[in-house]
C-alpha cells in the first residue's frame, strides 16, 4: 500500500497537507537510483524519460498548478507505470499514486478520442463485451480477419495494434459454482475481471480445476465487474469508485474463506483499493493471488505428475514491483517432479504490455517486447509462464514471437493433475 505522511510541511498544497510524499528536487535528483530501473529510459538514454524528470512534472501538476509544456506531457505518458522506481526510492515515493492523480488532473481538460470512449465503455459494460462475442468470433473465423489486414482499413482507423491483440473468445458463460469433487475444506470466490471469462478461458478453467483438488468450491459471482485499472490510470478515476463499490458488494455477500484473482494486473488494483468503515472493508483480509493461496493450501495428499520441462518464468511488473510476491510462482511450480524452473533473463524490465500501454504508444511498447522475445529465444525454454493475462496476451501476439507459447502457471500445473 502507498505510504501516506500527515506532516504540514511535506506537500502541504497537495491534500491538504496530506497525500503520497513528493521528494523535493535536491533530494530526488541526487541519488538517481530509480534511472537505471526505468524501461523507457533503457530505451532513450534520456533524463526526461526517467522517473525523476516525471516526478517534477507531476509535482507542478498538482503541488503547483502550472501549466506543463508539451514536451513534458509526451514524457509524462511515456511511462508504462511499471512502478519499478517505486522499488528503487529510498524515500519511498508513491509513484505510482501520484502519476494516476496527476492523470486525473490532467484528464478533466481532455476530451476522449472516440475510439478510447468506446474501450471504456466496453470495459464498464459485461452485457456489451458478450453481446460483441458472435461478431468478434466471425471475424476471425470467417477470414473477415484477413481481408481487413489487407485493405490498410486497420491502418487508416489506428487499430492495427488492437487487431493483432484479438484472439478466439469463449462463447459459454461460466457457471455461478463448481463444486470440490473430494474432500471439502472450503469455499473461494474467483475474480475474473473483465477480460479472462470470455479470452482467457483456459486459464480460469484451470484456476477452477486446482482449486476444487486441493478441496475448495469455487463460487463465481455475476455480480462482480472490471477491476477499474484501466480507467484509474488514464485519468478516468470518477468511474473508479462504482467499480470497488460494485465488486466488495459482489463478493461481500457471500459466505467464503477467500476471494482469489488470476491476473497480477488484476490483483495489483484490488490490492489497492481504498479501505475505509464500509460493508465490505473485510474484502481485503481475504483477498488472495491464486498462486499464494493454492501455495498456503496445497495438501500433502495431492501429488503431480511429472513434467520433465525446462520453464522460463516471465514476472509481471504487477506481481513483481506492487504483488511483490513473484517467488510464489516459482515455489509452487517445483511441486511438479522433474521440471526446471528459471527465471527469465531481464525479468526485472517491463514486457511493454504495460495495460493499455501496447495500444497507446505501439513503438515503446514493442521494442520492450522484442528485449524479452530475445530473452526468450536465449534461454531457449519449452515454455514460458507469466501470471498476468495482459503480458502473456501481448508476448504471444507477436509477429516474430518464438514457437514457445507465453501461458499463465495454472495451466501447467492442472495439466499435471
Amino acid at each position: 500500500m502507498f505510504e501516506y505522511f500527515e506532516s504540514e510541511d511535506v506537500c502541504p498544497e497537495y491534500s491538504g497537507g496530506k497525500g503520497p510524499y513528493i521528494p523535493d528536487a535536491a533530494e530526488c535528483m541526487r541519488c538517481g537510483m530509480c534511472v537505471g530501473q526505468c524501461p523507457t529510459y533503457k530505451l532513450f538514454q534520456l533524463n526526461e524519460e526517467s522517473p525523476r524528470a516525471r516526478i517534477r512534472t507531476i509535482e507542478k501538476i498538482l503541488v503547483g498548478g502550472e501549466t506543463v509544456s508539451a514536451s513534458e506531457l509526451v514524457h509524462l505518458n511515456s511511462c508504462l507505470q511499471c512502478r519499478a522506481c517505486e522499488m528503487a526510492c529510498p524515500s519511498r515515493m508513491a509513484y505510482g499514486r501520484l502519476f494516476d492523480s496527476a492523470q486525473a488532473v490532467l484528464s478533466e481538460g481532455r476530451r476522449n478520442k472516440v475510439l478510447a470512449a468506446l474501450a471504456f465503455t466496453l470495459i464498464e459494460s459485461k452485457q456489451l463485451r458478450r453481446a460483441l462475442i458472435p461478431p468478434i468470433a466471425f471475424y476471425i473465423h470467417s477470414g473477415l480477419q484477413n481481408l481487413v489486414r489487407r485493405s490498410g482499413l486497420l491502418k487508416m482507423l489506428n487499430l492495427v495494434e488492437a487487431d493483432g491483440l484479438s484472439r478466439l473468445p469463449s462463447f459459454s458463460g461460466m457457471a455461478d459454482r463448481y463444486p470440490a469433487k473430494k474432500e471439502i475444506l472450503g469455499k473461494v470466490a474467483l475474480f475474473t475481471g473483465c477480460l479472462s471469462e470470455s479470452f482467457d478461458r483456459e486459464t480460469v478453467n484451470a484456476a477452477t480445476e486446482l482449486l476444487n483438488a486441493i478441496g475448495y468450491e469455487v463460487l463465481v459471482p455475476k455480480g462482480q465487474t472490471c477491476c477499474g485499472a484501466i480507467h484509474q490510470h488514464n485519468g478516468k478515476q470518477q468511474s473508479v469508485p462504482d467499480f470497488i463499490w460494485r465488486n466488495r458488494e459482489a463478493f461481500a455477500a457471500l459466505d467464503i474463506d477467500a476471494v482469489v484473482f488470476i491476473a497480477t494486473g488484476c490483483g495489483a488494483m484490488l490490492d489497492e483499493y481504498p479501505q475505509d468503515d464500509e460493508p465490505g472493508v473485510e474484502f481485503h483480509e481475504r483477498l488472495f493471488d491464486i498462486n499464494d493461496f493454492l501455495l498456503q493450501h496445497w495438501p500433502d495428499r495431492l501429488r503431480l505428475k511429472s513434467c520433465y520441462l525446462k520453464v522460463a518464468v516471465h514476472e509481471p511488473c504487477s506481481q513483481r514491483n506492487v504483488l511483490k510476491n513473484q517467488q510464489s510462482v516459482y515455489a509452487l511450480l517445483q511441486k511438479i517432479p522433474g521440471i526446471d524452473v528459471q527465471p527469465l533473463s531481464g525479468t526485472d524490465v517491463c514486457c511493454g504490455a504495460g495495460g493499455a500501454y501496447m495500444l497507446t504508444h505501439p513503438e515503446n511498447a514493442a521494442r520492450l517486447r522484442d528485449m524479452k522475445l530475445q530473452a526468450i529465444a536465449s534461454a531457449a525454454p519449452d515454455v514460458v509462464v507469466s501470471a498476468n493475462f495482459g503480458c502473456a496476451l501481448y508476448l504471444n501476439s507477436a509477429e516474430s514471437s518464438p514457437t514457445v507459447k507465453v501461458i499463465h502457471p495454472l495451466k501447467l500445473l492442472a495439466d499435471c493433475l
